[in-house]
Parts: structure tokens; sequence; C-alpha cells
């Protein structure tokens, strides 16, 4: 078996040294010991480390954009949660969640590419929309090689970001293999989305299904998401799909037109979907993950005439 090595970028320590840095410092910091070794992840986003001009687009501006901490508001107001974030056992757990999550590729035999990660958790702004909606913890796995878990550190968000990393393991197994374009499809788009939330939930149980599906009821789903992503599947770009996604709310943030979806509509029609694939082909999650988008669809035409059943 071909190993694969995580290394956990403590962050709590280095929140606790921008914590005590006077203000002029604090940015530098951040960027230069929290996210110097995630470069090449900004770097696919055209995202410097340092802008050339003050105030310009760096990962800074960036990381308070995405509903992270920014460095400037960490003062003594962030002991506690930096205190929190400190714990060994949370560290522990969430680098057993993402070993855990490739050992389930590694043990179905398939060779992943990759064979170094690095993974950080970053504190998310108790006061960002993002944060709110996503009951204070989410992750992002998009570029393989690197994941970032983000919380505002409480009993609640340090038991459940675990499975959003097994989530976020998944993205990164994926997009070794069916490569990320930024003219995605909202299909392929969703259906990425339904297998890493499937993942997590194959391993934690479906009492630690994230909100983004879980505020979904089944009336909502069968009536009003799914006939709007039915007829939407083929929608290509960001602009275009992330309404489908997000939800109306989301999207308006991002300065992207509405559609009429609520709050992460395509990650519960993709988690339904997804459900419905693997009880109809016998698939396993794992050989679901790395089945193309386009196969699934054509497996799953069913599922947009039939009401989606929430419970077997």
């Amino acid at each position: 078996m071909n190993s694969i090595v995580v290394k956990a970028i403590r962050s709590d320590k280095i929140y606790k040294k921008i914590m005590e840095a006077p203000i002029e410092k604090k940015d530098d910091i951040y960027r230069y010991e929290l996210m110097q070794p995630f470069e090449k992840k900004w770097a696919v986003y055209h995202c410097p480390l340092k802008a050339k001009q003050p105030n310009g687009y760096d990962v800074v501006m960036a990381s308070g954009m995405l509903g992270y901490l920014p460095p400037q508001k960490i003062d003594a107001s962030s002991k506690e949660s930096i205190t929190l974030l400190g714990n060994d056992d949370f560290w522990n757990r969430c680098q057993n969640s993402i070993e855990k999550s490739f050992d389930c590729f590694l043990e179905a035999g398939f060779d992943l590419p990759i064979k170094e990660y690095l993974f950080t958790i970053v504190l998310a702004d108790p006061k960002s929309p993002y944060s709110i909606m996503s009951n204070n913890y989410s992750g992002d796995g998009g570029i393989p090689g690197y994941i970032f878990g983000s919380l505002v550190p409480s009993e609640y968000t340090m038991y459940r970001l675990p499975a959003a990393l097994a989530h976020e393991t998944n993205h990164n197994v994926r997009f070794q293999f069916e490569k990320w374009t930024n003219d995605i499809t909202l299909g392929a788009y969703m259906i990425s989305e339904g297998l890493a939330e499937n993942f997590a939930t194959s391993i934690y149980g479906e009492e630690m299904l994230g909100p983004w599906v879980a505020k979904t009821d089944e009336q909502t789903l069968n009536e009003y998401i799914k006939p709007l992503m039915k007829d939407a599947l083929n929608a290509q770009g960001f602009e275009n799909i992330s309404a489908y996604m997000y939800g109306d709310e989301l999207a308006k943030m991002q300065n992207f037109f509405p559609v009429g979806l609520p709050y992460c509509a395509g990650y519960a029609c993709g988690y339904y979907l997804i459900k419905y694939y693997l009880k109809k082909t016998g698939k396993s999650i794992v050989e679901a993950t790395l089945t193309s988008s386009q196969e699934i669809l054509n497996e799953t035409e069913e599922f947009w005439n039939e009401e989606t059943i929430y419970s077997e």
C-alpha cells in the first residue's frame, strides 16, 4: 500500500503570537507563519501572500472574504477561542479523520498521486454571514494537497469539525482524478458535494450531517429545489451556478444573480442524488467518488422524477 503523510500546521500557536503582537505586525505573522505553507493553494486562486499595493488583494483580504477571522481582529478578546483551539485531543481527532479518510481509498486499492498533505484549522469570524449560516464551522478541501477547517471554537463545533474534514478529504481525493475547472457544470459541482457529504456520513453517521444539507426539509427539496436544479444542470461557470449551490443569500453577497433558492440548495440536492445513486448501483461511496460526473448523472435520471424519501 502506498502510504501518505498528513501534517498539521498548528494554528493555535500562531494565533497566540498574533494576539500578543502589535497591530502593525499582525498581518505579516498571519501571512508568513500561518498561510505561507499553503502558498501553492492560494496561488491557484491567483492570490499572493502580500499585495504589491496597500489594501490590495492578498491572503489577508481573501481570508476576510471567506469568513475567516482577520488578523487585525485577533486581540485579547480572542484569548478564549485560541485556548480552546489549542486542545491537543481536538487536533488529534482532526488528523485522525483526515488519515482515516485517505485510508478508505488506499485500502480499496486506489493509488493517490499526491503523497503529502497539509492541513490547518483557522478561526472563523463569528460575525460573518458564512459562519452564522453554517453553524460556525466549515471546511475547504478543493485544492489537492491542502485542507482547511474553520470554526468558531465551541464544544459543538469542535465535536463536528472532524466530519467536515472527512468531507474535505473526499474533495482532495476526487479532484486528483476528476480535475476541477472554472467552467464546471452545476451537475458536476452538485455531485462533488453530494459525494463528499455521503462520504462523511459513511464514517461519522447521519447525525453528523452538515447544516449545508440538514437545513433543507423534504418538502422544499422535492417541490421546489429539484425542479429548478434539474433545469440548470448544464449551467457552467461559478457566476451562473453559485446561487444554485449556495442559495440566493450567499450568492448576492458575492454579487451573483439570485435564482430563488434557499441556503445551500445544491448541497442538499447533491447529497440525496448520491444516496439515490449508491442505492441503485450498489456501489460503495469510495467507488462512487472516483466515478465520472457524467456516468453518475446518466444513472440518476429517474431521481428528478421521484420524491426523495429521507428515511429508509
